[in-house]
């Protein structure tokens, strides 16, 4: 925490995102939400959202919100893979890890930064959806209680779908020792995993469901907001934990 709100390279960073997201919150989620909100434009709202997949979030009360839960679904997540890339890369580097091994376990030191990383993007996300709360009340004020009601809701769920990608970076960084290559990693993980996981299924000719070992694989499920099935928020709260478990014992087996 105060790594991230109480340094120059911290502040810088929220800059960064603060800039990004004024962005979309001016020129896409206003505007967009304007002529979904329009009666004149409906036919052709229906037409593009149904064309998309994502006909149900019409039925939300705050059109702000459905512009927004179509970027931040997609972008909190890589957001996180970024800014979670150095949970103990940086310690390993300057040789800091032995000291602090000295007066914490090891599993603590994994769930201390795992949590850590965990309320800052719970922070990020709040203050976009504030941010969108405000959009949406400005253009009507009769939406501010609903539109709160469906933002925490909104941050609930976002909340969940990025608990295992900050597993997935907790444990890279059990392994190596540089911030860089621990994306460097994730990034042939995401990006080679699936062409090798066809050519397993091509090969042998069944479904092995390995694609379950991917954080956000239920991502395109929860996407259409079509329903509300449990097992689509289960499946990354399961990856967490085993993640976590696969974090620890690799941090167990590590030298420091």
């Amino acid at each position: 925490m105060i790594r991230l709100f109480n340094t120059k390279r911290g502040l810088l960073a929220l800059l960064a995102f603060a800039t990004i997201w004024f962005i979309i919150l001016y020129y896409f989620v206003s505007a967009a939400s304007d002529i979904i909100a329009s009666p004149t434009f409906e036919g052709m709202a229906s037409q593009v959202f149904g064309a998309l997949g994502v006909f149900a979030l019409l039925n939300w009360d705050v059109a702000e919100f459905s512009i927004y839960w179509l970027v931040a679904v997609y972008f909190f997540p890589m957001f996180a893979i970024l800014i979670c890339s150095d949970q103990l890369c940086s310690d390993k580097q300057r040789g800091t890890l032995r000291f602090i091994t000295l007066r914490a376990t090891r599993l603590e030191l994994i769930l201390g930064r795992y949590l850590g990383q965990v309320l800052i993007i719970s922070i990020l996300i709040l203050m976009t959806i504030l941010a969108t709360s405000f959009l949406a009340s400005v253009r009507n004020i009769d939406l501010f209680y609903s539109s709160l009601t469906l933002g925490f809701r909104v941050w609930l769920e976002l909340l969940v779908v990025v608990l295992p990608f900050i597993a997935l970076m907790s444990m890279l960084n059990a392994f190596v020792s540089s911030a860089k290559f621990a994306i460097v990693i994730v990034t042939l993980f995401f990006g080679l995993g699936p062409l090798i996981l066809a050519l397993i299924k091509y090969q042998f000719g069944q479904e092995f469901y390995l694609n379950l070992l991917f954080p956000g694989e239920q991502i395109g499920e929860i996407f259409a907001q079509a329903s509300s099935q449990t097992n689509h928020y289960l499946l990354p709260l399961v990856q967490t934990l085993l993640l976590l478990v696969f974090s620890y014992f690799a941090m167990k087996r590590e030298p420091i």
